[in-house]
């Protein structure tokens, strides 16, 4: 196995376990995160640079839903990247509404440690859960 796919599977699982501080473990002091980089429409969305950012995240994410699914679907590698597709049920705490879909995420390594990070996921499906405005998606 390649050695960023196990590294992947270790943020997965921390992930599961709520264990931010194995997570920021393996990144780079200047990584550069972000979950549907260019929208507003969730408190998790948008760029973040630096652990401490990344850890903001995980609070935002936290705060706004709960995780009823996590499924690595599919998972693949090159020498510095990784691509994986996951499966994903949430369910909005202010709103009380589930649902499920396929994250995208792509992991970029440098020196063993995640520099880049980006996932996408159906915004649309996502502001319905959270009762987000249709105008946070501009």
């Amino acid at each position: 196995m390649n050695d960023n796919v196990e590294t992947v599977q270790k943020i997965y699982d921390a992930f599961s376990r709520a264990d931010v501080v194995a997570i920021l473990a393996v990144l780079t002091d200047d990584v550069d995160w972000a979950s549907e980089a260019s929208s507003l429409l969730a408190p998790w969305y948008g760029a973040r640079h630096g652990k401490a950012d990344v850890a903001q995240f995980f609070a935002d994410l936290a705060g706004a839903i709960d995780v009823t699914e996590f499924t690595v679907l599919a998972i693949g590698a090159n020498e510095t990247d990784v691509m994986a597709v996951i499966r994903f049920g949430i369910t909005s705490k202010e709103t009380g509404r589930s649902g499920a879909m396929d994250l995208h995420h792509w992991w970029r390594f440098r020196d063993g440690k995640v520099y880049l990070y980006r996932g996408t996921e159906d915004t649309g499906l996502t502001g319905a859960l959270l009762g987000t405005p249709a105008l946070a998606l501009q």
